[in-house]
């Protein structure tokens, strides 16, 4: 993953990662570095259930190992504010396989 221009336009914005192990990891990018390890502030997981809505787990100051990252994506927080998350339903993410 090329951590160039592409991240570090992201930084003190609010973005969405998703892990490896299929994990939705939501915060606000503080910094990274040459192995893309990535620092998140204000974090928390978001857990997707078929039965009810989306739990939101607080996880506050954040690393997440470069190696253990799929997919880094920007949030549009107008469009995420706006969702209601307790209505929300869908598998939870299968780990990734390479």
């Amino acid at each position: 993953m090329s951590t160039g221009l592409g991240l570090e336009s992201l930084v003190d914005q609010t973005i969405s990662v998703i892990t490896n192990d299929g994990r939705n990891i939501v915060g606000v990018l503080r910094g990274f570095d040459q192995a893309t390890n990535l620092i998140l502030d204000e974090s928390h997981e978001r857990v997707y259930s078929t039965k009810e809505g989306v739990q939101q787990l607080v996880l506050g100051l954040y690393i997440i190992r470069g190696d253990n990252i799929s997919v880094v994506g920007e949030l549009d927080e107008d469009l995420d504010n706006n969702l209601d998350m307790s209505k929300l339903r869908a598998h939870p993410l299968k780990p990734v396989v390479h």
